[in-house]
């Protein structure tokens, strides 16, 4: 049984991931609002009710703005540790379960196991997912690859893959020095050079793709991080996760599936604060 990823959207303004099979399926944060989570995965042939839970790493904004909304309409469990829950929108009529860090969850035939990691928020977790011996990684806002990152990546068919920022163009560019030093100091986010280590020193010889994702609109170049990690592909096929549009729908075991019908004219999700970096 083949496994189903996507991004719907990756970026400070929104991050929301789709894995599933044919029969089940989960969202990794719900950080655009609900709407737009139906219209792109509608565009995809995606059908919201294979969604069964949504998990969600962390609180901010970009991570969880279209969570509670989501959550009450289609009726589907949120899974989150009690810290993060702590700040978010969810109430008690919402169906809340909390996970611990190394245990894992069966959706179905879908199994989630959570993992801590380094990031300036309350209780940070990422993800994998394993369907019938495919697995596949979110690894995204991470400040630094720690154990926990390696261990996971290198059992992943396919991941996304934070690759935040260049490292010149943050350094060079607008943002003030308390928020460059807050990016790059081990709580924040993974620069493309980062990412490029943890990708060439870790990666499996069975992982067919890697989705880059949570780059940067500032502080990073689509163009360039795909050039960067091409070089260094093999058999990986590297794709651009966009903070305006969903991807293309891959299949994990097989090859590509299906690109969406026409591609729609960039959509700027509302942005809200703690929508960091």
């Amino acid at each position: 049984m083949s496994v189903f990823i996507a991004s719907l959207n990756s970026g400070s303004n929104g991050n929301c991931y789709y894995v599933g099979n044919s029969e089940e399926a989960v969202l990794i944060d719900a950080g655009i609002i609900c709407r737009e989570t139906e219209k792109r995965m509608g565009r995809l042939g995606l059908d919201m009710r294979r969604v069964k839970a949504i998990f969600i790493s962390h609180e901010h904004t970009d991570h969880i703005c279209g969570l509670a909304v989501l959550a009450k309409k289609y009726n589907l469990p949120v899974y989150i540790t009690d810290n993060t829950r702590q700040h978010t929108a969810l109430t008690d009529k919402h169906c809340v379960i909390t996970f611990n860090a190394n245990s894992q969850v069966s959706i179905g035939s879908l199994r989630v196991t959570a993992f801590s990691k380094y990031h300036d928020a309350a209780d940070p977790h990422s993800f994998v997912v394993e369907n019938n011996g495919i697995t596949v990684g979110i690894f995204t806002d991470i400040g630094r690859a720690c154990d926990n990152v390696i261990k996971h990546f290198k059992l992943c068919h396919a991941a996304f893959l934070e690759a935040n920022y260049d490292e010149d163009m943050l350094l060079r560019g607008r943002y003030p020095w308390f928020l460059k030093n807050r990016i790059r100091g081990g709580n924040g986010h993974l620069s493309n050079t980062q990412s490029l280590e943890l990708f060439t020193t870790h990666r499996p010889p069975f992982m067919s793709h890697l989705l880059l994702a949570h780059l940067s609109r500032d502080n990073n170049n689509p163009e360039l991080v795909k050039e960067l990690f091409s070089r260094h592909a093999g058999n990986t096929e590297i794709i651009v996760a966009s903070r305006y549009e969903e991807t293309a729908v891959y299949s994990i075991g097989n090859k590509f599936v299906q690109a969406p019908a026409s591609r729609p004219q960039p959509v700027k999700v509302q942005q809200m604060q703690l929508s960091l970096f």
